[in-house]
């Protein structure tokens, strides 16, 4: 039996596939590759010593999916594939929609085909728009901000209903919050392709001279130093948390959501400084206008994912520059 990793050649996917392989699990990987590279899935290799299965497909593709499901003997699915900038969801939302929504609804139309019910799926924190109050609870108003917050969203209700239709479904919803960092040994992280669109990523970009400042979207916020705050959480510790997640999915049919954050926030200032601590490197920034959709504090309230998943994250944000910076100085030239 194998776990299907949709979207393991990105970020968070291919860390989490790392601590799958490394956990002893056998899985298989779909991604079309539109913001992340090949040569990821060969470093995973590397770091676990182990093989996969590997089809450069979209979930668009009814009859890939179809075909992976007839060839392998899938257990359960961990389902990153999606676009995630909420910047470029407010430009193009017919494709954001179109590819998140119609793409999950073929993987989960081939499961239930199939009999996989146990789902892990990637939400995001930013389905709870404008928090009324922080930290944020899983039981707090939803209402996302922006196209690809929406997405999630509308994913979500769309599991639930579909759990409500067949209660042997076992669904866990991570709403995570910021990842950042990058695998200890440098060899995976975050990749973007052309300019970043998250802070970190844009950060090591500036302290390795790769852009020329860090331009903050938005001094003016409701904040100690008027940029927005946010809960920031190393991406092995997300990567364990999908573990944890996937141990309930197997073991109990049902469908929760749990956030995954520290319940500590950064400003982006206050990230800058611990970068700069953290790698001794000179960050200028410059300020530009808001993005559509942001808001100025979200930070997680943890304790669900605790008490049920016996999950915690325990690496601090100095090790989460450094991880983040390991990786960019390891990546230069790529």
């Amino acid at each position: 039996m194998a776990i299907l990793v949709t979207g393991g050649a990105g970020y968070i996917g291919s860390h989490t596939s790392v601590q799958l392989l490394n956990a002893g699990y056998d899985i298989v990987v779909i991604d079309n590759l539109s913001n992340s590279k090949f040569s990821t899935l060969q470093r995973v290799r590397e770091i676990t010593d182990r093989d996969f299965t590997f089809y450069q497909a979209d979930l668009l593709d009814r009859e890939t999916l179809r075909n992976i499901f007839s060839s392998h003997r899938i257990e359960a699915v961990i389902h990153f594939a999606g676009l995630k900038s909420v910047g470029e969801s407010a430009r193009i939302p017919l494709h954001y929609y179109h590819n998140n929504i119609t793409g999950t609804l073929n993987l989960c139309e081939v499961m239930q085909k199939h009999g996989v019910k146990k789902l892990v799926f990637s939400s995001s924190a930013t389905v709870y728009g404008v928090p009324e109050q922080v930290p944020i609870t899983e039981e707090a108003a939803l209402g996302a901000t922006n196209p690809y917050g929406r997405t999630k969203l509308m994913l979500e209700q769309i599991l639930y209903d579909l759990w409500l239709s067949d209660t042997e479904w076992s669904i866990a919803l991570l709403r995570y919050f910021n990842p950042i960092g990058a695998h200890p040994s440098g060899k995976i992280g975050e990749d973007p392709r052309g300019i970043p669109n998250n802070l970190v990523p844009y950060v090591s970009q500036v302290a390795a001279g790769k852009l020329k400042e860090l331009s903050i979207f938005g001094g003016d916020y409701c904040t100690p130093d008027g940029t927005g705050i946010r809960d920031y959480i190393h991406v092995m510790d997300l990567a364990d948390g999908h573990l944890k997640a996937l141990d309930k999915v197997l073991t109990e049919a049902g469908i929760e959501a749990f956030n995954l954050g520290t319940g500590k926030g950064y400003s982006v200032l206050e990230v800058v400084d611990a970068f700069r601590k953290a790698t001794g490197k000179t960050i200028p920034v410059t300020y530009t206008t808001r993005r559509p959709g942001d808001v100025d504090v979200s930070i997680a309230a943890p304790d669900k994912a605790r008490e049920k998943l016996g999950w915690v994250a325990k690496r601090d944000i100095g090790v989460m520059c450094e991880d983040a910076w390991r990786w960019q100085a390891n990546n230069l030239t790529d």
